[in-house]
Protein backbone atom coordinates (compact mmCIF):
# COMPACT_ATOMS: atom_id res chain seq x y z
CA UNK A 1 0.00 0.00 0.00
CA UNK A 2 1.16 3.41 -0.81
CA UNK A 3 1.77 5.70 2.19
CA UNK A 4 -0.49 9.44 1.63
CA UNK A 5 0.16 12.34 3.12
CA UNK A 6 -2.15 15.23 4.02
CA UNK A 7 -1.62 18.68 2.25
CA UNK A 8 -1.68 21.68 4.43
CA UNK A 9 -5.16 22.28 5.60
CA UNK A 10 -6.75 25.72 4.27
CA UNK A 11 -4.22 25.72 1.34
CA UNK A 12 -4.75 25.52 -2.34
CA UNK A 13 -1.08 24.06 -3.34
CA UNK A 14 0.30 25.13 -6.68
CA UNK A 15 1.59 21.79 -8.35
CA UNK A 16 5.03 22.52 -10.20
CA UNK A 17 6.69 20.88 -13.49
CA UNK A 18 9.94 20.67 -10.87
CA UNK A 19 11.41 21.37 -7.93
CA UNK A 20 11.05 25.10 -8.03
CA UNK A 21 8.17 28.28 -8.01
CA UNK A 22 10.46 28.90 -11.23
CA UNK A 23 8.74 26.28 -12.72
CA UNK A 24 5.13 26.43 -14.42
CA UNK A 25 1.99 25.75 -12.28
CA UNK A 26 0.31 22.33 -14.16
CA UNK A 27 -2.29 22.10 -11.75
CA UNK A 28 -3.72 23.08 -8.05
CA UNK A 29 -4.69 20.92 -5.05
CA UNK A 30 -7.95 20.93 -3.05
CA UNK A 31 -7.85 22.62 0.21
CA UNK A 32 -7.60 18.67 2.37
CA UNK A 33 -6.18 16.70 -0.69
CA UNK A 34 -3.87 13.95 0.13
CA UNK A 35 -0.78 12.96 -1.88
CA UNK A 36 1.56 10.23 -2.84
CA UNK A 37 5.01 10.62 -2.71
CA UNK A 38 6.59 8.61 -5.61
CA UNK A 39 10.35 10.50 -4.88
CA UNK A 40 12.00 13.44 -3.29
CA UNK A 41 14.44 16.21 -4.78
CA UNK A 42 16.16 19.35 -3.61
CA UNK A 43 15.42 22.31 -5.47
CA UNK A 44 14.67 25.98 -4.35
CA UNK A 45 13.91 26.55 -0.61
CA UNK A 46 10.36 27.46 0.69
CA UNK A 47 8.68 28.57 3.62
CA UNK A 48 5.39 27.38 4.41
CA UNK A 49 3.18 26.06 7.02
CA UNK A 50 5.38 23.42 7.78
CA UNK A 51 8.89 25.30 7.78
CA UNK A 52 11.14 25.57 5.51
CA UNK A 53 12.49 23.91 2.84
CA UNK A 54 14.30 22.80 0.15
CA UNK A 55 12.75 18.89 -0.11
CA UNK A 56 9.97 18.79 -3.30
CA UNK A 57 7.85 15.49 -3.80
CA UNK A 58 7.60 14.30 -6.94
CA UNK A 59 3.24 13.12 -6.90
CA UNK A 60 3.41 11.91 -10.41
CA UNK A 61 5.37 12.35 -13.66
CA UNK A 62 6.51 15.89 -14.26
CA UNK A 63 4.31 17.15 -11.43
CA UNK A 64 6.48 18.37 -8.16
CA UNK A 65 5.09 20.22 -4.46
CA UNK A 66 7.16 21.83 -2.14
CA UNK A 67 7.29 19.27 1.04
CA UNK A 68 7.01 22.49 3.43
CA UNK A 69 2.78 22.15 2.03
CA UNK A 70 3.18 18.28 2.78
CA UNK A 71 2.95 17.06 6.77
CA UNK A 72 4.99 13.79 6.58
CA UNK A 73 5.79 14.27 10.01
CA UNK A 74 9.87 14.35 9.44
CA UNK A 75 12.05 17.06 8.62
CA UNK A 76 13.56 14.72 6.09
CA UNK A 77 13.21 13.19 2.82
CA UNK A 78 10.59 9.92 3.51
CA UNK A 79 10.74 8.55 0.04
CA UNK A 80 13.84 7.89 -2.66
CA UNK A 81 15.72 10.49 -4.43
CA UNK A 82 14.58 10.86 -7.47
CA UNK A 83 16.98 10.00 -10.43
Amino acid sequence: MTTRYEVAPGYRVNVRSGPSTKYPIVRSLAPGATVAIKCQKYGEWVDGPYGTTNIWDNIAAGEYISDAYVHTGSDGMVAPRCA
